[in-house]
């Protein structure tokens, strides 16, 4: 039992440092102290906020036994900006979206602990009215949909955190795969799906008509992909020669 215990707590250790919480562009200065509660309780302390330049006393009074991670918050203007050191990004999303798929949260806890206890991953949740826009979500690899019942509105957003970092927390060492992936940066990532989108308009397939639409469908593909260094190798050898059938 000691033995067990042991590995669950290198486990919980690798997960705080793994995993950074995002909000973008919060409204509710209570809701950003509630987020910092709820990664206290289920043991993850990296907190990034998108478009915030400093936090009001109401989230320090909302974060109750946590203001050390308000204290320790990254500040950024945009996603790109909190994200350039992590590698890979899982977006919570309340609704379908036409030009991204959308996989259960089961699903996405189960592709994040297949990751290498190297990666880092960001959660990044949007604002409390208009969620993610569709660039935000284009910096993501995975979109996620939070379970629930019936036709109600979106959960709170300290609420879909909990939810999420609770879904994290709860699965025991013993059940995570035994087979880890390790992922390219995001950072690394991009650079090398900017480089498809380049090919591709210079072979004629993405053009003024389809850019905006051809572009979103891309980055979903490719973004799910969680590159590896190999998968790089072979996607730019495939899409640096030869010729696109546009049919």
């Amino acid at each position: 039992m000691t033995g067990m215990k042991g590995l669950n707590s290198e486990k919980s250790s690798h997960r705080k440092r793994r995993f950074a919480v995002i909000l973008c562009r919060p409204e509710n200065p209570e809701n950003i102290g509630l987020v910092a509660r709820n990664m206290k309780n289920t043991g993850f302390e990296n907190l990034r906020l998108v478009g915030v330049s400093s936090l009001e006393r109401k989230a320090l009074v909302t974060a109750v036994h946590a203001q050390e991670i308000l204290k320790r918050a990254r500040f950024s203007q945009d996603l790109t900006g909190a994200i350039h050191d992590l590698d890979v990004i899982f977006a919570s999303t309340a609704k379908s979206r036409k030009n991204f798929s959308v996989i259960p949260m089961k699903e996405a806890i189960k592709q994040m602990l297949g990751f290498s206890n190297s990666t880092k991953i960001g959660l990044v949740f949007g604002n409390e009215r208009t969620g993610l826009t569709s660039e935000e979500l284009l910096r993501s690899n995975f979109r996620f949909k939070i379970p629930q019942a019936g036709r109600q509105p979106s959960y709170n957003l300290a609420s879909a955190v909990l939810i999420t970092l609770f879904s994290i927390f709860s699965v025991q060492a013993s059940d995570e795969p035994d087979v880890l992936v390790q992922s390219l940066s995001r950072n690394e990532q991009e650079i090398c799906v900017q480089r498809i989108l380049i090919n591709l308009e210079k072979k004629g397939f993405i053009h003024k008509t389809n850019k905006k639409h051809m572009e979103e469908m891309v980055w979903d593909l490719f973004g799910r992909l969680t590159m590896t260094a190999e998968d790089r190798s072979l996607l730019l050898a495939l899409f640096s020669k030869g010729t696109v059938d546009k049919t």
